[in-house]
């Protein structure tokens, strides 16, 4: 079957980091490697300077940060990779998790001169949970690091899983000479590349070549034989099971800067991965191998990528078959049958119509709201769903006011159209129509990018009140009777979109004392997609 070939040729990956850790210009690289691009742009820089392909959002450019997931399509040696860059600021976390559910394996890029970082941490615990193949690759070598053993400890101890180092640096800093190449027994010596240049010159030799000790010296080469015996005799052994449980972590060392280690880096990744793997529906797992009808997932949804468009775009994981353009598929949430219209693949903000896509691509399609967030579409006589896509529980929370009633229609629409994407959360106060809205982030530089974005997109602007509120819940009984409900003085009683009814407390000790006053009442602490 043509479309097995095709899966086979088929990467999708998430690079995860805590902030600063490099993984956007380390995603450029891998861009200039496939050929996609042909100069990797600055995160960070002056007003002109020329900015990372993955940032396309104004506020990511002015603040030098991911703020959204991206997603990016390009060929290397014969494979087809998708690449999910994620934002690495904990207050995005809610983006991140979703685009992990659309990822197949994991980068996780850690700064060599800090270790394991507190994102780095919540991120890993995400791949834990979905058992997906992690690898490591420590940056920025070519600024002084931490001891490279105390980095394997690291990563050991904070993230609870082995490490099996593929290459080994040989110092950092001004130091940094290069890594040894475990397998082969070579050393990958370092050059100071042109900043963005494709390609740097590398330059390759045998440990036994009595010429190594001439070019990196006498300490150097007797050093990094005493580590790699060390290395040999302490580290686990690469095994490839392991690996794909994402119970071992091959780790490698580069300087995404510099341009040296990636293309290392991204040669042995694409051996080590495996093709699109099955994916669980209520009706059991769906194998891209063997399920030749068409079926996918939304697991984003972007409103204005472009204002020239001002459109929706949702996001869809391909998950078996083949997809071709302006072909008709079941919507199960819907239940109906629809066309999936302007089918375009990603160059973050830039977009590519295309014909087809296979099982694990990434495509977008044109949304006029009837999508949601983990959504399945198939063609398949058998109307299965994919699993769930959870909502992360809001932490801070602030009453919205609205600058110029007059502009109250651009102020419904995008405040509508920004909860759909997943970004923030939007409820009514209990009893009231849209008058009173009160907006729910998971990190409060969400409220940031609100205001931006309804400015920017909507010319509304907005004032935000923050509350005092930390603890929201989900009310599971069908058809209570809000007005009845016996709560604390610090309870507040608000809807959703869907008009389930919410509390929200001050006190995590509220939450107890309203579900003593109200025996019957069944309380959930995580949203319903």
């Amino acid at each position: 079957m043509d479309f097995t070939n095709e899966i086979k040729k088929r990467r999708t990956f998430a690079i995860i980091s805590h902030p600063d850790a490099g993984k956007t210009t380390l995603t450029e690289k891998f861009l200039l490697y496939g050929g996609a691009i042909n100069t990797a742009g600055s995160v960070k820089g002056k007003a002109t300077a020329k900015h990372a392909v993955s940032d396309w959002m104004e506020i990511e450019k002015e603040r030098g940060i991911s703020v959204t997931s991206s997603v990016l399509q390009f060929s290397y040696g014969g494979y087809c990779i998708n690449i999910l860059d994620t934002p690495g600021h904990q207050d995005f976390s809610e983006d991140t998790y979703r685009t992990l559910m659309a990822a197949d394996s994991a980068v996780m890029v850690i700064d060599g001169s800090k270790g394991v970082e507190a994102q780095t941490r919540k991120l890993f615990k995400v791949c834990v949970m979905r058992h997906i193949p992690i690898f490591t690759f420590i940056n920025k070598m070519d600024r002084d690091a931490m001891d490279t053993f105390e980095l394997l400890d690291d990563i050991e101890k904070e993230l609870g899983i082995a490490t099996c180092p593929i290459n080994w640096p040989i110092g950092s800093g001004k130091a940094f000479q290069g890594v040894y190449e475990r397998k082969t027994k070579t050393v990958e010596l370092f050059s100071d590349t042109q900043k963005g240049t494709r390609v740097g010159e590398v330059q390759r030799i045998a440990a036994s070549d009595g010429q190594l000790e001439q070019v990196i010296g006498d300490r150097a080469k007797e050093k990094l034989e005493e580590e790699i015996e060390l290395l040999d005799g302490a580290s686990a052994e690469f095994d490839q099971e392991l690996v794909s449980k994402g119970e071992l972590s091959p780790v490698f060392f580069g300087s995404a800067l510099t341009n040296f280690g990636v293309e290392t880096f991204l040669r042995h990744f694409l051996t080590m991965t495996t093709p699109p793997l099955p994916r669980l529906s209520d009706h059991g797992p769906i194998d891209p191998m063997e399920e030749a009808d068409f079926s996918a997932f939304v697991f984003k949804i972007q409103a204005n990528m472009n204002k020239a468009h001002r459109d929706r775009i949702a996001f869809m994981r391909i998950c078996s078959g083949t997809f071709t353009a302006g072909m008709d598929v079941y919507h199960v949430q819907g239940g109906k049958q629809i066309r999936l219209s302007q089918p375009q693949q990603m160059m973050a903000s830039e977009r590519k119509m295309i014909e087809t896509a296979y099982g694990g691509d990434i495509i977008g399609v044109f949304d006029p709201g009837i999508f949601s967030i983990g959504d399945t579409l198939t063609t398949s006589r058998e109307k299965y769903a994919y699993e769930g896509i959870p909502t992360f529980a809001p932490e801070h929370f602030a009453r919205v006011r609205q600058l110029d009633t007059m502009k109250r229609k651009q102020f419904v629409k995008g405040i509508n159209q920004i909860a759909q994407e997943g970004a923030i959360q939007i409820f009514q106060e209990y009893n009231t129509g849209m008058e009173e809205i009160i907006v729910g982030v998971v990190g409060v530089l969400q409220f940031d990018v609100l205001k931006y974005r309804l400015k920017n997109e909507y010319n509304v602007e907005i004032l935000l009140e923050n509350l005092p509120y930390e603890h929201i819940r989900w009310i599971e009984n069908e058809g209570i009777d809000m007005d009845s409900l016996s709560g604390t003085s610090d309870m507040k009683k608000i809807k959703d979109l869907h008009e389930r009814p919410l509390l929200l407390f001050v006190h995590e000790w509220s939450v107890r004392m309203t579900l003593e006053r109200n025996p019957d009442l069944k309380l959930s602490e995580f949203g319903r997609s």
